[in-house]
């Protein structure tokens, strides 16, 4: 685990707004051409903690004219299934089908490509903003995978950067890429195209 991670709540609070509200970081500078995307991990333990400094640091790039657009991928997807007619329905099979069948239901009727991410493209058109907050990781695994939610994003969300908050970690290996460990344990697969935001200067 990197040592930015282990920074105290408060450190990277100062840390995120220091870089998110930079010109540097807003108006991607220093990126070479690549997608502005950004990776927040934290210490699973630490999530509701996280959601607190996830809070003051909207309020404060707010106050400092940074408009932030959030998004909750757990809410969003009970939106979508209730959008669908079928969140009652989900809420009664629930109890009566195996977890393996619900995942399946849920991966199709989630499905980044199709679903979640013209979900999203949706709320990005109708929405004045900065930066984009993706919050909810933990809550969706494993009907929605991280790394598929940032690939389908790429031709969506590239015009703003987009800052993904995951409780886990974020690692970079020369043999093998980069990969998002989902609470440190659960290995989410390749994704090497996210910054990791602790190692960003302001």
């Amino acid at each position: 685990m990197s040592a930015e991670i282990k920074k105290k709540p408060e450190e990277r609070l100062q840390h995120l707004f220091s870089v998110i509200s930079g010109r540097r970081f807003l108006e991607k500078t220093a990126l070479n051409g690549e997608i502005p995307f950004y990776v927040c991990a934290y210490p699973p333990e630490e999530s509701v903690e996280m959601e607190r400094v996830q809070r003051q640091l909207i309020n404060r790039l707010e106050h400092s004219g940074v408009r932030v657009l959030e998004i909750n991928l757990y809410d969003l997807s009970i939106e979508i299934l209730k959008q669908r007619g079928i969140w009652e329905q989900i809420l009664e099979m629930e109890t009566s089908v195996s977890k393996e069948q619900l995942k399946e239901l849920l991966q199709g009727v989630l499905d980044p490509e199709a679903h979640l991410v013209p979900a999203i493209a949706a709320q990005l058109a109708d929405s004045e903003f900065d930066v984009l907050f993706l919050s909810g990781v933990g809550a969706v695994f494993p009907y929605i995978r991280s790394h598929n939610v940032l690939n389908n994003l790429q031709s969506t969300a590239k015009e703003k950067p987009t800052v993904m908050f995951f409780p886990g970690t974020y690692e970079h290996c020369q043999e093998s890429g980069a990969s998002l460990d989902l609470f440190g344990m659960l290995h989410d697969d390749k994704y090497y195209r996210a910054f990791d935001i602790f190692h960003c200067e302001a």
